[in-house]
């Protein structure tokens, strides 16, 4: 019988996700799947900036970069008007864009990573059934032998997809429905006049108000776009398809050919477009469904196996990944003992409310028109989108919010530039003095180094919450840190860029969680609040 401390079912992106995170931290992991290799097609291909930061902390952003390309905007065609550009353009601070990258390089790409610190996937093995107790949880595989294994592990986690043999298992209701209409999927080539970079919109109603429509997404190589269009009629209403489910392949069965692709092409198209290269193709209808919890006692759930909606705006994919960063850094603190009994309870406290949000919002984008039909403010709604607003202001492990103009308690870590050590001559980003850190950071902020001094209690408090396991950080204003500072790095902010986006001037900490959220900010001493911050998440 194999012992392990977190079982992992399912490797798409949000699985391998989970435990690259729990090995960044040293909790021992295996990861199943019950296919026997990764399929080679692009389902989600949206990656969002917030999703490419989270990679940039655990050294995955550079490879996502080198296969990925931008997505520079949309441009939206309804009822034969003029075609409209819409620029994807965030503030200057957001160190990262939008990018398309086909799902199934994005799983070799966190698949490689997982490899280099000694976790490999086991293809063709499925867990069949599961019970937990006080102690940990027992599993049944079935191995790519047929033979069958018993595993126990600590706790288990369910990244199984839609039709989760892990949320099953627990029970869990998984409220929602689904939209009437059928959808092709396509994964071709397409000669027209469109701009690189910018996917493509069209909505076209008949005389009865009918909706016909054409959306593309730009993906790495030549002229290379993933259409997503109304299903042709003699592709509609299987029998055998149920709702929410993909089915892929090229041939065999009735799946779209290349002329289904050329007829929605030739009726939709903002101008003449050629397809060519089908590489694969597929007919699905969109869901909507959300679990009535995340998890319970030692197993969990996290992506489509708790949440999935419609895909526009590209959320679901980013939105597992955000699951399953959260669940991570507080399994590792109670894989270690040191949880707080309630830690673990917070993650269907913070995320469940965040994926409500989205399903609502995805459905309504999917009913009415787009993300862009949407009528909150467009640079708001960018950020939305994002995902650069999803914040825990208020939740069980986050300090009061207060009343600062920047960043608060519950908010994401901003980037920032501009920042001078005293022996590099070059300037750095803040995320790249956070890159690779896998527990709690104390960043501080003091106009002068020796200022800093007025944090000794804190840093001392954080360090002995941790056992020394927090980094420290520091920056300064002026052009060099100045001799004599204190026992952790200092920078200096030259440009402004830090008090700008923080919005500080005063001495300032800040607690940053292992998923690059404010856990705390607070003024000058902070001992009393880093104590009562981890009086939340560690055990007495």
């Amino acid at each position: 019988m194999a012992h392990v401390d977190v079982l992992v079912a399912g490797a798409g992106p949000v699985g391998l996700t989970a435990a690259l995170e729990l090995r960044r931290q040293g909790v021992t992991c295996r990861v199943v799947d019950r296919l026997p290799a990764r399929l080679p097609y692009a389902r989600a291909v949206g990656v969002q900036p917030r999703t490419l930061e989270l990679w940039d902390r655990a050294g995955v952003a550079r490879d996502a970069l080198d296969a990925a390309v931008p997505l520079r905007g949309q441009i939206a065609c309804v009822d034969g008007a003029d075609p409209v550009r819409m620029e994807l353009v965030l503030p200057p601070e957001v160190p990262y864009g939008f990018a398309a990258l086909p799902q199934n390089e994005t799983e070799r790409i966190l698949d490689e990573h997982l490899r280099r610190l000694g976790t490999r996937v086991e293809r063709g093995t499925e867990l069949v059934s599961f019970s937990q107790d006080e102690g940990g949880v027992w599993s049944r595989l079935v191995l790519p032998s047929g033979d069958g294994e018993e595993v126990r592990s600590r706790f288990l986690v369910g990244c199984d997809g839609a039709h989760s043999a892990v949320r099953k298992g627990l029970g869990l209701a998984f409220e929602g429905g689904a939209l009437p209409e059928e959808y092709m999927l396509a994964d071709v080539e397409v000669d027209w006049d469109m701009p690189p970079g910018y996917g493509v919109r069209v909505l076209a109603h008949d005389a009865g108000g009918a909706e016909d429509v054409l959306v593309g997404i730009p993906l790495p190589g030549r002229s290379r776009y993933r259409l997503s269009m109304a299903a042709a009629p003699e592709l509609r209403t299987r029998p055998d398809r149920e709702a929410g489910a993909v089915v892929h392949g090229l041939g065999g069965g009735a799946v779209p050919g290349l002329h289904h692709v050329q007829a929605v092409l030739d009726r939709l198209a903002p101008g003449p477009a050629t397809a060519a290269r089908l590489r694969w193709s597929s007919v699905f209808r969109i869901s909507h469904r959300i679990v009535d919890r995340y998890g319970s006692g030692r197993v969990f759930v996290a992506g489509d196996a708790a949440h999935i909606h419609p895909p526009t705006g590209a959320q679901g994919m980013n939105t597992g990944i955000q699951d399953a960063v959260n669940l991570a850094w507080k399994l590792a603190l109670a894989v270690s003992g040191t949880a707080h009994p309630g830690l673990l309870d917070s993650y269907d406290a913070e995320r469940r409310p965040v994926c409500a949000e989205v399903v609502g919002r995805t459905v309504r984008h999917a009913a009415g028109g787009g993300v862009q039909s949407d009528p909150e403010d467009p640079a708001r709604l960018l950020l939305r989108e994002a995902q650069l607003l999803v914040g825990y202001r208020g939740g069980p492990v986050t300090g009061a919010p207060g009343e600062s103009a920047g960043p608060r308690s519950g908010d994401r870590a901003p980037d920032c530039g501009g920042l001078a050590g005293a022996i590099a001559a070059y300037p750095v980003r803040l995320f790249d003095l956070l890159r690779d850190t896998a527990g709690h950071v104390l960043l501080l902020y003091a106009p002068a180094a020796d200022a800093l001094a007025d944090f000794a209690g804190a840093v001392a408090a954080v360090r002995r919450a941790t056992r020394g396991g927090a980094g420290v950080r520091a920056v300064t204003a002026g052009p060099r840190p100045p001799g004599g500072t204190p026992p952790f790095p200092v920078w200096a902010d030259t440009a402004g860029e830090f008090r700008r986006v923080y919005a500080v001037r005063a001495p300032t900490g800040f607690l940053i969680r292992p998923d690059g959220y404010l856990g705390l900010r607070f003024g000058p001493g902070g001992t009393e609040r880093c104590e009562e911050y981890f009086a939340r998440i560690l055990r007495p």
